[in-house]
């Protein structure tokens, strides 16, 4: 049993719209994979037991922290990073809204708040703090985050 955590498979992942095969551990969590394999550097490492939200990425669009699943079991299964989400009008809000400080935790929130957008076009205030939740900053007071996501519902009602 021991023996088959070190052993390597190849496994064929779809990445922000790219299919990519490579070899992994049977034990290696997606987060190293994105970061270590195949360069894609927004999913951070934080606490890396689920606490922080710093590796926040989406899989089949919804929010996961990338140090709590293997590699195999995002096989089959649609990945999105922050670097496959451009030019969204979450990441716009954040920036308009100041929403940032030093960025490390910045890519986490912004896919799960690109998510709660996506899932919850009414939501309150309650639900976008049970939506934010999740993830941790050290540096802001999380105003600004809320308000990019306000301003985020907002306008997607407001243009229908």
């Amino acid at each position: 049993m021991i023996e088959s955590l070190h052993t390597s498979q190849l496994v064929t992942l779809t990445i922000n719209g790219h299919t990519k095969e490579l070899f992994v551990r049977n034990a290696e969590t997606l987060l190293y994979t994105l970061r270590d394999q195949l360069g894609l550097m927004g999913a951070k490492p934080g606490c890396e037991n689920g606490d922080c939200g710093t590796c926040t990425i989406l899989i089949d669009g919804t929010p996961i922290n990338s140090c709590h699943i293997l590699t195999v079991e995002a096989v089959g299964h649609q990945i999105t990073t922050i670097e496959g989400l451009t030019d969204s009008s979450i990441q716009n809000a954040f920036i308009k809204n100041w929403a940032i400080q030093c960025g490390y935790c910045t890519p986490g929130y912004v896919l799960n708040s690109y998510a709660l957008v996506q899932n919850c076009p009414d939501a309150d205030d309650e639900t976008i703090n049970e939506w934010l939740e999740s993830n941790l900053c050290r540096c802001t007071g999380y105003q600004e985050i809320k308000e990019a996501v306000k301003n985020t519902l907002n306008a997607r009602k407001q243009n229908g």
